[in-house]
């Protein structure tokens, strides 16, 4: 092994924003105090019950990524496993996110955007 993955790391326009978009579909702790990180109005953090971390990176200048246009790739997308499909759908969108893709619902998988613009798939478990 050569390194260690510490977070992955998405570019937004408003950190604590998107983290606590993130916080509220995976749950976790927003800007958990880590020797690692300072937080600020520039970068924020999601420390997820399974220990994955996600950091939000201000990029003033941020252009979203216009799935499926190869144009703007989606740079970056995670995969969620969820129980209930449909009922997480409508808790995704509550929260600020956008459907774009369902034609994929026979195969157990849905595309949206997060509030900032970055693709992810909720997936049937």
């Amino acid at each position: 092994m050569i390194a260690e993955l510490q977070c992955v790391v998405l570019d937004c326009p408003d950190p604590r924003r998107l983290a606590e978009f993130y916080a509220a579909l995976l749950g976790g702790a927003v800007n958990q105090p880590d020797r690692r990180w300072t937080v600020d109005e520039r970068w924020a953090t999601l420390h997820t019950p399974t220990g994955a971390v996600l950091a939000f990176q201000q990029a003033l200048d941020h252009q979203p990524p216009a799935w499926p246009d190869p144009s703007r790739p989606q740079q970056i997308h995670l995969d969620l496993a969820v129980a209930d499909l449909d009922r997480a759908e409508e808790q995704v969108l509550a929260l600020g996110a956008t459907l774009l893709d369902a034609s994929r619902d026979k195969e157990g998988w849905r595309v949206y955007a997060d509030p900032a613009g970055h693709p992810f798939c909720l997936i049937s478990d």
